[in-house]
């Protein structure tokens, strides 16, 4: 009785290992259905209740990237796989967010042109693929060195802005198109968003393991003899 017991739970925790992947490529699935939305909405009819639908959908992405968080740490089911993976799918969440947000114009802010928009927008996405492509390189390089580069405070301080970010957006294309209050909103929101955004990406290379890393690779090339 005991050995069926353990060997249970052995399966059990094998099974509850690979859920935090699993919730990880849920979330991929969930994110391009998200985007398709997104490009579609200024075709739809009843735009107000397919954005709010739209939100109800991106808020439950969120849900299971905190629900793998707390799987992995809770289970110890955390892998290199997962580090490098799972950023990404957040990456094509809020970046592929935002380019669908350029490609339709959106948001609206203060009567500006159109091209004025376009530039602020397409402008926000540079920022943000920036950070990401460049923060994304030095997570390969640090995790081939066994380095762990997992997500930093100002990491996931960023991805809450960018998240707050896009559901006021959301909100705001569906409730308060044209409201100044709404305007102002998102501005700020985005501001600080751009901030936490380009901020983090600084702090990316001041972490203490990948300062440890550089120090060592200096020191390494200092020792090496000359040809």
């Amino acid at each position: 009785m005991l050995l069926k017991r353990a060997i249970g739970s052995s399966k059990l925790a094998v099974m509850l290992k690979h859920v935090p992947n699993i919730l990880t490529f849920a979330r991929l699935g969930l994110s391009i259905i998200f985007l398709v939305m997104i490009l579609y909405s200024p075709q739809v009819e009843h735009r107000t209740a397919f954005l709010d639908g739209a939100f109800v959908l991106f808020v439950v992405a969120g849900l299971t990237d905190v629900v793998d968080g707390i799987v992995a740490r809770r289970f110890n089911a955390t892998s290199k796989f997962g580090r490098m993976v799972d950023p990404l799918v957040d990456k094509v969440l809020v970046v592929g967010t935002f380019v669908c947000f350029a490609v339709i114009g959106e948001p609206k802010l203060f009567g500006w042109s159109a091209e004025t928009l376009a530039g602020i927008h397409w402008l926000v996405v540079a920022v943000l693929a920036a950070r990401e492509a460049y923060v994304t390189i030095l997570r390969q390089v640090a995790e081939a060195k066994g380095i762990n580069f997992a997500a930093t405070r100002s990491g996931k301080l960023k991805m809450l802005l960018q998240s707050f970010a896009i559901g006021t957006v959301l909100i705001k294309m569906a409730h308060v198109p044209d409201q100044t209050w709404g305007y102002w909103f998102t501005s700020l929101t985005f501001v600080a968003m751009l901030v936490a955004t380009i901020v983090s990406g600084f702090l990316a290379t001041r972490r203490p393991s990948w300062r440890q890393y550089k120090q060592e690779g200096t020191h390494h090339d200092s020792s090496a003899p000359s040809s």
